[in-house]
């Protein structure tokens, strides 16, 4: 039998990948603009120009920090696995935080009227959905700390969404759910050591969504602290003394969660 050489071994593979219709993702990512009450939202879309057609759109609710380089990283992500995602603006202007004082500013600025930030949310779903690539009627959102206090709260309060994922989520913030008006399913990815949720307040969520009657799967990773996720946690914490850490063994798992759940809740 005649051995092929690796130049013909590789024009084989490319024409194998040619027929069965596959090719590399082509991502496009750009800021975009759109105002509510007057302030401009500087947002961050991407999606695999290679994709023919409309495909499910998701939300992505940043930390803490705002719209930075690791929500724009995970918004990219996304646009891999298929999605046209929307890295999420709620502080208005593309204000993003360098220091923890500057986090918690915004962080309370934000949450001082809890219609206004649904407002920007709101005005981010319209956003997605008038994306030629987007189908209107499957749309998702995934948040990060901050981020999954924010689409818990929307999920709770009958947010017109197929479903949730809060990764580290501030569960203590999160709005209470109304009973009934719970439309999304809701997965939440919970640090086992996070010190900055109580146990006690992991265990009034879960009551207050049992209450609602919400569907809703809670996983908690032992061992692993708040903004598991970010690689810049650990560095994070010790510069401005916060008990944060990555861990990559619950980023594998907790994403490798979210990629089921997505699959599931689009039918994809």
């Amino acid at each position: 039998m005649n051995k092929l050489v690796p130049g013909a071994l590789l024009a084989v593979l490319f024409l194998c990948a040619t027929e069965i219709g596959y090719a590399e993702p082509n991502i496009l990512g750009k800021t975009v603009e759109y105002s509510v009450q007057g302030i401009v939202m500087k947002s961050y879309l991407a999606y695999d120009e290679q994709i023919k057609g409309k495909r499910p759109g998701v939300l992505v609710i940043p930390e803490v920090w705002g719209l930075n380089d690791y929500a724009r990283k995970r918004t990219r992500m996304l646009a891999e696995l298929g999605y046209a995602a929307l890295a999420v603006d709620t502080y208005g202007n593309g204000k993003v935080a360098t220091t923890f004082d500057e986090a918690s500013k915004l962080y309370a600025e934000a949450m001082k009227n809890f219609d206004v930030l649904k407002a920007r949310f709101l005005a981010a779903m319209d956003f997605l959905k008038g994306q030629p690539a987007v189908d209107p009627t499957r749309l998702a959102a995934i948040g990060y700390c901050y981020g999954g206090m924010v689409v818990l709260s929307m999920a709770g309060q009958g947010v017109d969404l197929k479903g949730v994922v809060s990764f580290h989520g501030g569960l203590g913030d999160v709005k209470s759910p109304q009973p009934g008006r719970v439309k999304a399913k809701i997965l939440v990815l919970h640090g086992g050591a996070d010190k900055l949720v109580a146990p006690e307040q992991v265990e009034a969520f879960k009551q207050e969504m049992k209450s609602a009657g919400a569907d809703f799967r809670f996983i908690s990773y032992p061992g692993a602290m708040h903004s598991f996720t970010n690689p810049e946690a650990t560095e994070l914490g010790k510069k401005f003394n916060l008990p944060i850490a990555y861990n990559a063994d619950a980023d594998k798992k907790s994403w490798s969660e979210m990629k089921d759940f997505l699959k599931n809740i689009f039918a994809v």
